[in-house]
């Protein structure tokens, strides 16, 4: 257990209140980024407690904890704190970005509430949009103190392969979960692909990965002929990529005979941010939503608002049957999506529903707009394809 404090000790965000060497680290848990972050810590000689995966158990805790009105993923962030703090966690890592979305401030407000609690911890803050790679490269040298490069050479290599191969086996689970012929063929071979990328450390077997994920999918017997609705799934990131606050949507989705377009995966969001522009040589997936955005918005207003829009009227124009934006109660930024979304779907005639969650979301309810909106998707595209 987190040894805790007496009294009201201040905690500052990049403190050495505890020694190198005896520091245990933790970050909150979110869909697929523990094998990245894991393989990383873990090069560069850090001990790593892992808090559980976000289940019902974590929801009640961030809830109990948490002030009222704050966002879902602010309760489960600070709830995977206490929880890795109880198994022996002393460093607490977190990222932080600007703008509107309260994402900025979740760092202070968990630091203030564990404090309260009587926790005894350091936290290391670094914001990927200031100054990319060297923030990142700082933030580990503070909890690590190592100074052999072939480590951060290794932990970024292995975590960023470890990214792309995880994401891709997602992408093609999407695809071939509404066409396989064998029900649950996709889903136990993504099993069997996390447990293998999760447990590959050395880095000549992490740069294979993704070439031997893409051959093990492809073995999937398919009805290439079946028709399947193409919906994308939109809106804020945290709620996207965990699979427990979006309630499985992406399998609903795909039993019910859907194939999902994610548009926000974490090996694509790393690569944007961490990789130097100069090296980036295609358009990123921001740049071209920034770009179709800008009938409907003229500037970034935090979070992902113009991700949102710019991927609705992009799926518009590109022949996408529909779009679904999830997001957060109260999440100001996706509350601004919502409104617009409106209006983009008149004008650029396509189907968008908005699917808002909390710790009071229902899943008979959540599965039952899924599964009137997959209808109507289904019956559009059925009428489409009879006026060509």
């Amino acid at each position: 257990m987190a040894k805790k404090q007496e009294g009201n000790r201040t905690i500052s965000q990049l403190d050495k209140t505890i020694p190198t060497s005896q520091r245990v680290i933790a970050w909150p848990r979110m869909g697929n980024i523990d094998l990245s972050m894991e393989a990383l810590v873990s090069a560069i000689g850090a001990k790593i407690v892992m808090p559980p995966p976000n289940n019902k158990e974590a929801l009640e805790i961030g809830v109990k904890n948490s002030i009222e009105g704050i966002c879902l993923p602010y309760k489960l962030n600070l709830a995977n704190y206490i929880m890795a703090l109880e198994k022996g966690a002393n460093t607490l890592m977190m990222f932080q970005a600007p703008g509107s979305c309260r994402f900025g401030n979740y760092t202070k407000m968990a630091q203030k509430t564990l404090k309260d609690m009587g926790y005894e911890f350091d936290m290391c803050v670094f914001d990927m949009y200031q100054s990319k790679m060297k923030q990142t490269l700082k933030a580990f040298w503070h909890v690590s103190h190592c100074w052999n490069p072939y480590r951060y050479y290794k932990g970024f290599s292995t975590g960023f392969n470890k990214a792309f191969a995880i994401d891709t086996a997602e992408r093609l689970m999407f695809y071939i979960r509404p066409r396989e012929l064998n029900k649950g063929d996709a889903e136990r071979c993504y099993k069997k692909w996390y447990k293998i990328i999760h447990d590959t450390t050395s880095l000549f077997g992490c740069k294979k990965l993704k070439k031997q994920v893409i051959e093990d999918f492809r073995k999937i017997p398919i009805d290439e002929n079946k028709m399947v609705p193409k919906v994308y799934l939109l809106g804020e990131f945290f709620v996207l990529l965990d699979p427990y606050t979006n309630k499985e949507i992406e399998k609903t989705l795909g039993e019910l005979g859907v194939e999902v377009e994610r548009q926000i995966f974490f090996s694509d969001w790393l690569e944007h941010v961490l990789q130097p522009s100069f090296l980036y040589k295609k358009e990123s997936h921001r740049e071209r939503c920034v770009r179709y955005a800008e009938k409907y918005m003229k500037r970034a207003i935090g979070g992902e608002t113009i991700e949102t829009i710019g991927d609705t009227v992009y799926a518009a124009q590109n022949g996408i049957d529909g779009v679904i934006h999830i997001m957060p109660f109260s999440c100001m930024p996706e509350i601004v999506s919502q409104n617009i979304l409106t209006k983009v779907s008149k004008e650029e005639d396509i189907p968008v529903m908005t699917l808002v969650l909390d710790e009071q979301t229902g899943k008979a309810g959540y599965q039952t707009r899924i599964e009137a909106f997959v209808d109507l998707v289904k019956r559009k595209k059925m009428k489409n394809m009879q006026n060509t």
